[in-house]
């Protein structure tokens, strides 16, 4: 199992976890109650209930690089590009936006 915190304008907003059976994704209770709270993404609105699905959800999928830097990315932390939590948890930290993918677990570990 991996997982990340998603950080939506510098606050903790939800969990991203890969496990046997796909990708959850879970708005975290205090991000939902703040009055200032709005969704990472149109198709993940805000809910109190986890979302799921067998591929990795596409708005966490377009966070990753495409072209020569995906190749650097790959070839530096040798990983495999079919590995999209992999990539996404290697190279999602600052991401130009105001979402970002902070891994639960250094990457060393995963």
């Amino acid at each position: 199992m991996r997982s990340a915190t998603i950080i939506m304008h510098n606050r903790p907003a939800g969990r991203l976890i890969e496990d046997e059976d796909g990708y959850r994704f879970t708005y975290l209770p205090e991000y939902l109650s703040a009055s200032e709270a709005e969704p990472i993404s149109l198709t993940l609105p805000l809910s109190d209930q986890h979302y799921h699905s067998t591929m990795l959800f596409p708005f966490f999928d377009g966070l990753i690089p495409e072209g020569w830097m995906l190749q650097i990315v790959e070839q530096h932390w040798k990983l495999n590009p079919r590995d999209r939590m992999g990539l996404l948890l290697a190279c999602c930290r600052d991401c130009i936006g105001a979402v970002s993918v902070i891994p639960d677990q250094p990457m060393d570990a995963v």
